[in-house]
């Protein structure tokens, strides 16, 4: 039974055990029950003889029987002095009471009301306050003491990031063997901020964390110190700490923390805002006057920039782990954690998936191991397909299939030749990634796409890579003024990246023929943490002469698309019958159409049950050769 319901059942028990001294005062202690009788019919039982006693309670009288153990009471009216007179004649022993005072029954029944309303009071009182000492708990820190009851975290659950696990690994022994490091002069590390874009496990490092050490772990969101009332930050940052203290050695982890540790000066509320006052007061509990020997913090953020400079320096977060997207060895780690719950079929090979989806996350990872196991279960298959996990990638990758979506024969040839365009580009143009498929079902917010995926993780780009990814977006307009003799709306997506990568070709990456300068001062402001505008900070002139190299490389960008379409107008031709067709179409088939082969017989879907043989609808990447071309995760075409 917890504190709360003990608190309940307490205040029950006095409100039941004041119900019945109320009762007991009412009856005056007695106990005996009492009939109400009128006035008439009391004088007719005193001339009758069957009083036996009375007691006056001014105009009450209440009264016994000589042959009934119930009582009786009756109002008596004012100014009737001949009762007394008729009471001792029938030898009625006559009881009379001051009502003033009343005696302790009295007493008690009137301050009753008083002490049932003190004491809801006092109830909801401590009820808000939770127990402490603060006004109303405003300040009281929101920290949840992980239990070792629950389901814990460890490292073995986390693959993908083994730098981030050697870091904190090392944080664990030095809360376990704090002398082996203090004895050569080494401190313990106060801080640890967990850096890396969005669902890379930098909230599942820390539980994990938590899972290995077996010290106290306090949990809290950075949203959790801000309040509506001024000064509830700073009073919660200082409760959190206090109870690091006590529970000294431990782990704070503040997950999201630059929803408070943004940089100071750059709100619109000055130096009294309510976001600096709660980060002044975590920065002095980290490393201010008061030392706070075997607490450590970890943090995790995917905004490191808008950080306040004085909440990265050492001696507060003495380590900054990247925790980054994993490679290809480490997308594989990650496969084989999701899917040790999961029975996968025999067909299903973890090293070609992994080859197959760059750029993605653990998160993404995790969610299409889990659409994969949706798909087999709505099949009613006892394990999970190969086919379940090419379908839950596209998934991921391209979106759902909008499959009430309906489309005239004329949208759907638009489409057909727009995308057969982009997918004819992309296998002809050198320095492109590889193709993945091609469909013409709508997904997402696009009518249909083309999708490259890279061979292999890439950090950086060179020129020849973005001019062919500019052909490539171009292909679909030429193949519309080629093919079909209109342009249509389908393109506009593909103009606005192609022109957006080419001026930061020219302004900010400095491949054009103005050489490597950069063009324009971005306007920041920090507190925001993104872009707002972008000050030009050259004449007139130079701005004709970036639109002329942008142009440039868009024209450039065109005729490579238009030289690479025009010249194989029959193929692209039974690339787009093909998608009116089938409407998906992978690279194995894509490939057969430009090598002039027929496409074989496709087979809708593999069986319901996993029993025999399985023919792949859309057939898994094949083991890629290093050395081949490399990219990044890409974007639909």
């Amino acid at each position: 039974m917890n504190s709360t319901v003990k608190e309940v059942v307490f205040w029950l028990v006095i409100l039941l055990s004041g119900v019945l001294l109320w009762s007991v005062v009412k009856n005056n202690g007695t106990g005996a029950k009492e009939r109400e009788i009128n006035f008439s019919q009391f004088l007719a039982e005193v001339d009758q003889g069957k009083i036996k006693d009375v007691t006056v309670y001014g105009p009450e009288v209440r009264g016994s029987y000589r042959d009934d153990k119930a009582g009786f009471h009756t109002t008596v009216p004012p100014n009737y002095t001949d009762m007394y007179k008729s009471l001792r004649d029938k030898g009625v022993n006559i009881t009379v009471k001051d009502v003033s005072g009343g005696g302790w029954p009295s007493w008690l029944f009137q301050m009753l009301p008083l002490v049932v309303i003190l004491g809801l009071w006092f109830f909801m009182i401590r009820h808000m306050q939770s127990g402490g000492n603060k006004a109303m708990s405003f300040g009281k820190s929101r920290a949840r003491l992980l239990s070792m009851q629950q389901k814990k975290v460890t490292f073995k659950d986390v693959a993908g990031v083994d730098e981030a696990k050697e870091e904190l690994h090392e944080i664990i022994e030095f809360l376990r063997e704090a002398q082996k490091f203090q004895k050569l002069g080494g401190r313990i590390p106060k801080g640890v901020l967990l850096v890396g874009p969005p669902g890379t496990g930098k909230t599942l490092l820390a539980r994990a964390v938590a899972g290995e050490a077996n010290v106290p772990f306090f949990s809290i969101s950075g949203s959790d110190f801000v309040e509506m009332f001024v000064g509830v930050g700073a009073s919660r940052v200082r409760d959190l700490f206090e109870q690091g203290k006590k529970n000294a050695p431990c782990i704070i982890f503040i997950d999201e923390i630059d929803a408070v540790g943004r940089h100071r000066g750059a709100g619109l509320g000055g130096g009294h805002d309510e976001r600096e006052q709660t980060l002044n007061q975590l920065l002095v509990e980290m490393d201010g006057f008061e030392s706070n020997e075997g607490v450590i913090l970890i943090a995790a953020t995917n905004r490191p920039d808008v950080l306040d400079p004085a909440l990265l320096r050492p001696g507060r977060f003495d380590r900054r782990v990247v925790v980054a997207r994993p490679d290809v060895r480490g997308r594989e780690e990650i496969l084989r954690v999701h899917t040790r719950k999961i029975p996968i079929n025999d067909d299903v090979d973890l090293s070609i998936l992994a080859r197959g989806t760059p750029g993605f996350c653990g998160a993404d990872l995790a969610n299409m191991v889990n659409e994969a196991a949706l798909l087999a279960a709505r099949q009613n298959r006892k394990t999970v397909l190969m086919f379940d996990f090419e379908l839950a990638k596209d998934k991921v990758l391209m979106g759902a299939e909008r499959k009430s979506m309906i489309l005239t024969e004329e949208e759907k040839k638009n489409t057909a030749y727009h995308e057969g365009g982009h997918a004819l580009v992309a296998a002809m143009v050198p320095h492109a990634d590889p193709l993945h498929k091609v469909t013409i079902i709508p997904r997402g917010m696009a009518l249909g796409l083309t999708m490259q995926l890279p061979i292999d993780d890439k950090h950086t780009y060179d020129r020849a890579y973005l001019e062919s990814q500019l052909a490539i977006m171009m292909g679909g307009r030429v193949a519309e003024e080629i093919f079909l003799k209109t342009m249509t709306t389908g393109a506009g997506n593909d103009i606005e990246r192609a022109t957006e990568i080419a001026r930061k070709m020219v302004c900010e990456w400095g491949m054009s023929q103005l050489g490597p300068l950069t063009f324009g001062k971005k306007e920041e402001q920090i507190f925001l943490g993104r872009e707002l505008s972008q000050h030009r900070d050259y004449s007139e002139e130079t701005a004709r002469e970036i639109d002329a190299e942008v142009r440039r490389f868009i024209d450039t960008a065109y005729k490579t698309a238009f030289d690479v379409l025009d010249g194989h107008r029959d193929t692209l031709e039974q690339i787009a019958h093909a998608l009116l067709e089938r409407e998906v179409l992978d690279s194995h088939e894509l490939q057969m159409i430009i090598a002039g082969q027929p496409l074989p017989a496709r087979v809708e879907q593999p069986p319901a049950d996993d029993s025999g043989s399985v023919q792949q609808v859309l057939r898994p990447e094949a083991a890629r050769q290093p050395g081949l071309n490399t990219g990044e995760r890409p974007s639909p075409a």
